[in-house]
């Protein structure tokens, strides 16, 4: 069912070492897979870099039809990417048949969009003189991609990628390998030339990384992941050659429930967002700001929801929050609970472990949290919602933006002049307005402070791996 070598270059590359995937859910070791280094990722730049002259002179019609077959096939195979990304990651199997879709959607929408890196006709200040901007694909482009989202993280950004005309080379994490792996068997099979779609699995990640930031022949690095990390690796793509970088890091999102909101509709779009994956996505909503007057009714509604939420090995049909991604992870969200309720919080459901298994913690509902709080200041990754009580606007936005972080925010409120002031004060890349869910293939996706910048989805995500170069024509009489 899943491929264990990696895929350099069109070819299944075995290496001299091996590492284990497990299934979080029930530590079931899946596969043993290719701990590439050193060697095998010069050979991927290697083979990159052979293969974008080829495919950047490729008319955009011929790249979107070679793209268009890869999603065909990715979409006659969503089964089976849905159950190994339940698998290795633990991610319920109604949500992976989600991410699934969701991620063929990406290369979808960039097959067509390919056809639209439009260059412009600029005005000359001379009538000796015709301004024009072209656009060209900037060369071999590198990814790093995290567990929680093992193939959309991928799709993002090889699909614009390989639109605009770049070569493409992607570190899955060594979590999640097993996802990448079919993609790049539905690549193969889709006739995406040998070197064009790179698959380079290993443990090591700093290695790796420092290897595609640094080489010569890489000349855009996109990375999701962690803040620190994330600088790390912009620092080294900038102090060696000067690169274009990507980073979408660390979120600290918020939701805001005014008084005017419809509570039942700000209660599924809380546990829409919260939830999701077990709360390990980077715009989850980390800390729920509710107004003063409807905190204690809102508390209730949204508390019996959580409690009933079906936790379990993400395979079976009724589950709902499946396994956190290792102990780390259970360690930390443990740490994070028992640190508010020392300081004063009190657990509304959950707070503690759960008994499906050793990565299974409770869904949580905190109360009484308050700003000051470290599950208001940390990302915390895990099914745990803090409730902050609030008194005003002024004082909602001013909790929201006191955060080193910007990707993501969320507001409910039936006042329509409420929500443009809030969504404009708001110190995030991305606001959603009524709704927990907001994610798609043809928006622009990132942050602003340390969450990140540059953009994915839309058109926005094409612009990412293109150049602008400017032609000046002189001569005319």
């Amino acid at each position: 069912m899943f491929r264990s070598d990696a895929y350099i270059d069109g070819q299944w590359r075995a290496g001299a070492r091996r590492f284990d995937v497990f299934n979080p859910a029930t530590l079931e070791r899946l596969a043993e897979v290719a701990d590439c280094g050193p060697a095998e990722t010069e050979a991927a730049i290697a083979a990159a870099h052979r293969a974008f002259p080829a495919w950047a002179t490729k008319t955009a019609h011929e790249r979107g039809a070679l793209m268009r077959r890869w999603f065909e096939l990715i979409t006659a195979d969503l089964d089976r990417l849905a159950l190994a990304i339940t698998r290795e990651g633990g991610k319920p199997l109604k949500e992976a048949r989600g991410e699934a879709a969701y991620g063929a959607d990406f290369v979808d929408w960039y097959a067509e969009e390919a056809k639209r890196a439009y260059g412009r006709t600029i005005p000359a200040n001379a009538a000796s003189r015709r301004y024009v901007t072209i656009k060209q694909p900037i060369g071999v482009a590198a990814a790093i991609t995290p567990w929680n989202f093992p193939m959309a993280m991928i799709t993002r950004k090889a699909a614009p990628a390989l639109a605009a005309g770049c070569s493409f080379i992607v570190k899955p994490p060594s979590q999640t390998p097993l996802t990448a792996l079919i993609l790049a068997e539905l690549a193969d099979r889709a006739g995406i030339p040998p070197g064009v779609f790179n698959v380079v699995t290993g443990a090591d990640s700093a290695a790796i990384g420092k290897m595609l930031c640094e080489s010569d022949l890489v000349r855009k690095f996109s990375f999701t992941g962690s803040t620190p990390v994330g600088k790390q690796l912009g620092a080294m793509c900038v102090g060696s050659n000067v690169k274009r970088v990507s980073l979408e890091l660390g979120g600290n999102a918020p939701l805001i429930v005014f008084a005017d909101a419809d509570l039942d509709l700000a209660a599924a779009g809380a546990i829409a967002s919260k939830f999701r994956n077990a709360g390990q996505t980077c715009v989850c909503a980390n800390r729920l700001l509710v107004q003063d007057e409807i905190y204690d009714a809102f508390a209730v509604k949204f508390t019996e929801a959580v409690r009933n939420l079906k936790v379990g090995n993400g395979e079976a049909a009724d589950v709902e929050i499946g396994p956190l991604i290792d102990m780390r992870a259970m360690e930390k969200v443990a740490e994070l609970v028992d640190d508010a309720i020392e300081a004063g919080a009190r657990a509304l459901t959950g707070g503690v472990a759960h008994p499906a298994g050793a990565h299974f913690f409770t869904p949580t509902v905190l109360t009484n949290v308050t700003p000051d709080m470290r599950v208001n200041r940390e990302e915390i990754f895990g099914p745990v919602a803090p409730l902050i009580r609030f008194q005003s606007e002024d004082e909602a936005i001013a909790i929201a933006n006191d955060t080193p972080f910007g990707l993501a925010g969320y507001l409910f409120t039936q006042d329509v002049h409420r929500a443009w002031r809030v969504a404009e004060r708001v110190e995030t890349g991305m606001v959603s307005i009524n709704d927990g869910v907001y994610s798609n293939a043809f928006i622009p996706f990132g942050g602003v402070k340390q969450s990140g910048f540059g953009r994915e989805g839309g058109a926005e995500g094409l612009e990412e791996y293109l150049e602008v170069k400017y032609l000046n024509f002189g001569g005319f009489a």
